[in-house]
């Protein structure tokens, strides 16, 4: 009984360890059919980084706001931005004319005025984004 029960643990503990360095010898997943398909759906990955270069515009604006008052600031912040992405008559903007307009009227809202705008403006569209 004792060698038997020698005999069987020697043998489970040798195929544990070698499911586990056939476990470590395996590379990580490779692409399956499927994912190789879908770089058709470029969108995804685009949104994602429009979304990102929203919150960190929104993140920079807010500045030093804490707790409830900067949650609402966010919250009207990325609402309007994406308002402004959806307006109607932006779809044929650049970027870079979208990223003007945006900053114009973020500086009227604040009523800037001489250099207090020209510096405004320039942080603003000197954001990436």
């Amino acid at each position: 009984m004792r060698k038997f029960l020698t005999i069987l643990s020697l043998g489970l503990s040798m195929s544990f360890g070698a499911a586990y360095a056939a476990d470590a010898a395996t590379p990580a997943k490779p692409a399956t059919a499927a994912s190789a398909a879908t770089p058709a759906t470029p969108a995804a990955p685009e949104a994602k980084a429009v979304q990102q270069s929203k919150m960190a515009i929104c993140n920079k604006e807010a500045g030093d706001k804490k707790g409830d008052e900067r949650k609402a600031f966010m919250k009207n912040c990325l609402s309007a931005q994406a308002a402004a992405a959806a307006a109607p008559g932006t779809s044929g903007k650049t970027r870079q004319q979208t990223k003007m307009t945006t900053c114009n009227k973020e500086a009227g809202d604040k009523k800037l005025k001489g250099d207090e705008r020209k510096a405004f403006m320039k942080s603003c569209l000197s954001n990436k984004g």
